[in-house]
């Protein structure tokens, strides 16, 4: 049986460098954004950053926990299935796995009081999933480097 992405990704010792390769994740797909939309994405996410230097980890620290567990069954059948990359696993599946891992995203949006917030938010989510989509190899790497 294949250790469990919350028994590794998770594990005390591991989490900082999961938050660490994860906002270098977020960090690279923002960089390479281009167009109009890119740039408005840079810069939000650049005034995001000026506010707080620690809102970014902490947001990936807090919502860590969730996306894991969304993960999982993903992890779980590549696991089973012999494939060699989580990565290619991901991106065969794109839209169901952003529309999954963007439940989290949308349910703490929708727990949220902050109306600026939530405006926000429902600006940017309907590129949020080509966005996910487009983030989907890294990610596949970044996990199957924790989780092995």
């Amino acid at each position: 049986m294949v250790a469990a992405l919350n028994e590794t990704l998770l594990d005390e010792s591991r989490v900082p460098a999961v938050i660490a390769d994860v906002q270098a994740l977020i960090d690279a797909e923002v960089s390479d954004k281009s167009g109009a939309s890119g740039l408005a994405l840079k810069g939000g996410y650049g005034a995001v950053k000026k506010v707080g230097p620690s809102i970014v980890p902490d947001a990936i620290e807090g919502l860590l926990p969730a996306f894991v567990t969304k993960l999982e069954p993903y992890w779980q059948a590549f696991t089973a299935s012999g494939e060699a990359g989580f990565s290619e696993y991901l991106v065969a599946r794109g839209e169901e796995v952003a529309d999954s891992l963007l439940g989290v995203t949308d349910e703490r949006i929708e727990g949220s009081d902050r109306g600026a917030v939530k405006k926000v938010y429902s600006s940017l989510r309907p590129s949020a999933k080509k966005n996910v989509i487009e983030a989907l190899p890294r990610l596949g790497a970044l996990v199957q480097k924790h989780a092995n």
